[in-house]
């Protein structure tokens, strides 16, 4: 039986599994591992775990060895040359006249690649800018292209709950999120209060949407007419929470019922 361990490599990036081999490692650790692009710097999430050889289709690339002091000063120094390479670039991205927002650097462990990472709204001919770049960087040069969402994640930020935004402290992957779902929890559809630091829909209204689909089995659509023991109106809105409809009374005042208080008897207008 062989181990494995879940590694990440960004703060919130994705977890990948590594073969630890005679290692023993533990959550938290450091270590070097080998990648596609050489070597990588990453920190141990998943504690170690068994599995059979060739039960995971393709072999799983091991982990190098732990990491030491030489290997922290390298990222000091890939920090240190991502902030010249983005300082360097924004002055070309000037002198080209492009229309692209530059946001972050990336730096290969062993300095070997650099990727810039940006939005635009449309495709963007960078063919000149990578020349400029590897001139000045002698590097690979890589330009990648993200999606509003992929930015907010990369750069973090705090939201209107005065937390830090869940793709940049805990999400890995994006997933659909739809006006549905705020219509299902009784929020208001109002775009500057359901919407997030990108400007898209808030990826937390995902979170309980669920659970407020769950709690209103059973519950009359609004817009359907009810009988309750103040007379025949119209279902309004739900109050989900606490277990409570409002109904708009036919020749009365607008009431709020428990789900329970209504006749099982449904009339159709």
């Amino acid at each position: 039986m062989k181990k494995f361990v879940g590694i990440r490599f960004k703060p919130v990036g994705k977890i990948y599994d590594f073969d630890s081999g005679a290692f023993v490692l533990n959550p938290g650790n450091h270590v070097i591992v080998e990648t596609q692009q050489g070597l990588g710097f990453g920190v141990v999430v998943n504690p170690p775990a068994t599995y059979e050889a060739g039960s995971r289709g393709k072999p799983l690339k091991k982990v190098f060895r732990l990491a030491s002091e030489k290997d922290f000063e390298q990222l000091k120094k890939n920090s240190e040359i991502e902030k010249k390479a983005h300082t360097y670039c924004l002055k070309c991205i000037k002198e080209l006249g492009l229309k692209m927002n530059l946001f972050s650097v990336e730096n290969t462990f062993d300095a070997s690649k650099l990727t810039f990472y940006f939005t635009a709204d449309g495709r963007v001919d960078f063919r000149q800018l990578v020349k400029m770049l590897v001139k000045e960087l002698t590097a690979r040069i890589e330009m990648r292209q993200v999606g509003i969402r992929n930015h907010a994640k990369m750069c973090g930020g705090v939201g209107r709950c005065g937390r830090l935004i869940c793709c940049s402290s805990f999400m890995e992957n994006f997933g659909p999120v739809s006006i549905r779902m705020a219509k299902e929890q009784g929020l208001s559809l109002n775009p500057t209060k359901i919407s997030g630091q990108c400007g898209r829909l808030m990826c937390c209204l995902t979170f309980e949407n669920d659970t407020y689909h769950e709690l209103k089995k059973g519950y009359p659509k609004v817009g359907k007419v009810v009988m309750t023991k103040n007379g025949k109106g119209k279902v309004i809105r739900h109050n989900s929470l606490q277990d409570r409809i409002a109904v708009q009374l036919m020749d009365g005042p607008e009431i709020e019922v428990g789900i329970k208080e209504i006749s099982t008897e449904v009339q159709k207008e």
